[in-house]
């Protein structure tokens, strides 16, 4: 008897949720804390899935930092959020695990061009080829981090030709990235306002080049600068 009761009171609280309203069980649902049981919920039913599809396509704001999500979660959540703006996917210390495959994957979703911000921190499993890819497609990109990643002078020209609303760029510890490639990126990115050098193998001399082509440029975490006058932050 107790279990038939316990039985009805679930079956009752379940069909309590089934008549939610589609916009409040929406917005329900995007309050779950992980993607990963925004994902679980989707599965439940159709009438869910299209629920957690709508809450997607409200999102303004993307953070997969500090939640293990591959190529392909990434790819199908970022593709529902139709209204995207700024589209977090560092990799944090429980590893986001985002290789070039899922960058290609995101890269076709409607929202990529209209992102004003867009973070790939630390990601070590990316290179020229996934990044290329995504920046040639974020016309509107005003703020970039990529940080931490083995990109080379290839994903600058990307971001030059395309990205030229760019406000700041963070390629702390991007070890391959040359002089020439910095020099492509200020000269066609005319709104940079500011550029985080840190960590880089380019010699502090170097960076009056830059100067003398955006003068107002705020260049971060110089370690030496060698009579150069540069004008750091």
């Amino acid at each position: 008897m107790e279990q038939q009761q316990r039985d009805g009171d679930g079956g009752a609280a379940e069909a309590d949720i089934e008549r939610l309203p589609a916009d409040l069980l929406a917005h329900v649902l995007s309050l779950l804390p992980t993607f990963r049981d925004l994902s679980m919920a989707g599965g439940v039913s159709r009438r869910w899935r299209r629920a957690v599809e709508r809450s997607l396509a409200s999102r303004r704001r993307l953070s997969f930092a500090g939640q293990r999500t591959g190529d392909d979660t990434a790819a199908r959540l970022v593709r529902a959020a139709v209204n995207l703006r700024d589209l977090d996917i560092s990799r944090s210390c429980w590893g986001c695990q985002i290789t070039d495959e899922g960058l290609i994957k995101i890269s076709s979703a409607d929202c990529v061009g209209n992102l004003t911000s867009i973070s790939l921190w630390g990601l070590a499993g990316i290179t020229d080829k996934g990044v290329v890819q995504l920046v040639s497609r974020a016309y509107s990109l005003q703020h970039l981090n990529i940080g931490g990643t083995f990109i080379t002078d290839e994903s600058l020209n990307a971001v030059a030709n395309s990205c030229t609303n760019l406000k700041s760029i963070i390629l702390w510890s991007c070890r391959h990235v040359t002089e020439a490639g910095l020099v492509a990126l200020v000269n066609k990115c005319r709104r940079l306002e500011c550029i985080n050098v840190g960590g880089m193998r380019v010699p502090p001399e170097s960076f009056v080049g830059l100067l003398s082509i955006s003068p107002a440029l705020r260049i971060r975490s110089i370690p030496q600068i060698l009579n150069a006058g540069v004008q750091v932050s």
